[in-house]
């Protein structure tokens, strides 16, 4: 596992090292700079981020939240102190642990385990509504391409959805694709058909 530390204080990093030693075979990346952060932490491309602030300024922890954002990693970020405000601008900014007053060498593993389950099962739940959503875009595409197909040639809807998935199956495309040519042919088509459509396009 590939674990980057993220600590202003060198001795404080150190400490979290020691604690790290409970995840067995590791390799630990310090960053005590916070300039040019996310370029640092893509080079390194950790499996796992930590952030120790300390007593961050707020302007200090949406600097932090801005990196968060940028990252697809699981972030653990521990501060000594905190407000509801920052509680709910962390989970906004997608930080998968959040500790107040909590970074103890004893306590760190289960915090990461947690934090890295936590991360794991967002990335699913998003990648599960990406997939829904482009199921129901294609299904559209495909419904509004059959619709055009019993205009034009005046045929029932199992017809129009017979002709589209004929040509899917000799070109080896999905209905969707098929679907969405047709869409586009047949917008372009109107373009040119309009007086003035490229100007209006334009």
């Amino acid at each position: 596992m590939r674990i980057a530390v993220v600590d202003e204080s060198a001795a404080r990093a150190a400490v979290i090292e020691e604690g790290l030693a409970a995840f067995g075979e590791r390799e630990v990346f310090v960053i005590t700079e916070r300039a040019g952060l996310v370029a640092a932490l893509a080079r390194v491309e950790p499996d796992l981020v930590i952030i120790n602030l300390a007593n961050p300024s707020r302007d200090v922890l949406e600097d932090y939240f801005a990196v968060s954002r940028a990252l697809a990693r699981p972030i653990a970020m521990f501060v000594e102190d905190s407000d509801e405000e920052s509680i709910a601008a962390s989970v906004e900014a997608g930080v998968s642990a959040y500790v107040v007053d909590g970074l103890a060498k004893h306590r760190l593993k289960p915090i990461l385990d947690l934090a890295v389950r936590r991360f794991n099962a967002y990335a699913r739940l998003e990648r599960d509504l990406t997939e829904a959503r482009n199921q129901l875009a294609e299904r559209e595409s495909v419904d509004r391409a059959k619709r055009l197909l019993m205009r034009r040639h005046s045929i029932p809807e199992p017809e129009a959805y017979a002709m589209l998935r004929k040509h899917a199956m000799n070109g080896g495309r999905k209905i969707a694709e098929v679907a969405e040519a047709l869409l586009t042919a047949e917008a372009l088509l109107t373009a040119e058909a309009v007086p003035g459509g490229e100007e209006k396009g334009a």
